[in-house]
């Protein structure tokens, strides 16, 4: 971000780039606000018609962050056609075109160019009412972190990728990475949080030192409390640590405190480099257990509470082992 030039001013931009936040918003009118954001990456999985899912529902989710209605969509292709089978292409997009109807947004076109390796995502719009914006900088000291997906997704793949993952954990995993967080954004309007992040390449740390740098806030979080994949462990074990969830630890080393007593692998799954991962919000103490009972009511894969915004030096997080 640092090497993007800076936005002429322009009083409509409610959300741009100065806070890393998941999508741009800018006003239309009094009532209403569009959301932009855009998202792409090469396969995570073999499976053509699950990596196109995972792909769509990773882009959607920044626009689930902001609290705002994903309206229409457009396919970003790149695909190596002397290579590949255009069987695997359509695949590929039937998998996103499937995951956008579950939505209820709109594929309205896209872009392709032939490329030697296959990548795929979204350029995806919503709308929102002004006043009603989530963002990931309004985190209020006091406040409680609540988490909807487990952890461990980008440590798991890289595991499928040296085939010592079995079936069952990769199935898991896709239905991870595959899963909307519209019921999650949902209810953080519902109940009405102050600050919202998905978490996705940057890991839980990572996402979560960008939120409160934004909101002027320190942290604390449990690290027992974190929700985990079971399969994580054994990948760990054997060493599968993708390089992005190496690179997150080296940049937050000097961001984040960690409590002797949490475990190194634990450690290591707190920087995850993640794909399609869950809401992070920032809610008030009392409607903490309306949030619980509404995510609960969605059926989001994790309701964790993980953590609580804290005074002090803005970004800085200390993990203690406190369940």
């Amino acid at each position: 971000m640092r090497y993007l030039p800076p936005n002429l001013e322009d009083a409509n931009l409610i959300v741009g780039m100065e806070t890393s936040d998941d999508a741009g918003v800018y006003r239309l009118n009094d009532d209403q606000a569009i959301v932009q954001s855009v998202d792409f990456f090469t396969p995570v999985v073999d499976d053509p018609y699950a990596f196109g899912q995972i792909a769509a529902a990773n882009a959607l989710s920044d626009i689930y962050a902001m609290g705002a209605k994903p309206l229409t969509a457009m396919n970003l292709v790149s695909f190596p056609v002397k290579k590949l089978s255009m069987e695997v292409l359509a695949k590929i997009l039937q998998g996103g075109s499937d995951k956008i109807r579950e939505a209820g947004a709109v594929l309205v076109g896209g872009h392709s160019i032939d490329d030697p390796e296959p990548k795929y995502g979204l350029s995806v719009t919503g709308i929102v009412h002004p006043d009603h914006v989530l963002s990931n900088a309004m985190a209020e000291p006091g406040d409680i972190l609540v988490f909807t997906k487990p952890l461990g997704v980008g440590i798991i793949t890289t595991g499928i990728k040296r085939g010592i993952v079995s079936p069952e954990a990769e199935a898991e995993v896709i239905k991870v990475m595959a899963a909307l967080n519209k019921g999650a954004a949902e209810a953080a309007i519902s109940v009405g949080v102050h600050a919202v992040t998905d978490v996705t390449g940057f890991g839980l740390l990572g996402h979560l030192h960008e939120m409160l740098e934004a909101s002027g806030c320190s942290a604390e979080v449990y690290a027992g409390a974190v929700p985990v994949l079971d399969s994580v462990w054994h990948c760990i074990a054997q060493k599968a640590i993708p390089g992005g969830t190496q690179a997150n630890r080296r940049h937050l080393e000097n961001k984040v405190d960690f409590e002797s007593e949490v475990a190194e692998e634990l450690r290591i799954v707190l920087f995850d480099a993640i794909t399609s991962g869950g809401l992070l919000m920032s809610v008030p103490e009392e409607r903490v257990a309306s949030l619980l009972q509404q995510l609960k009511e969605h059926k989001t894969l994790a309701a964790a509470v993980i953590g609580r915004v804290n005074k002090g030096e803005p970004g800085r997080i200390a993990v203690s082992s406190r369940a």
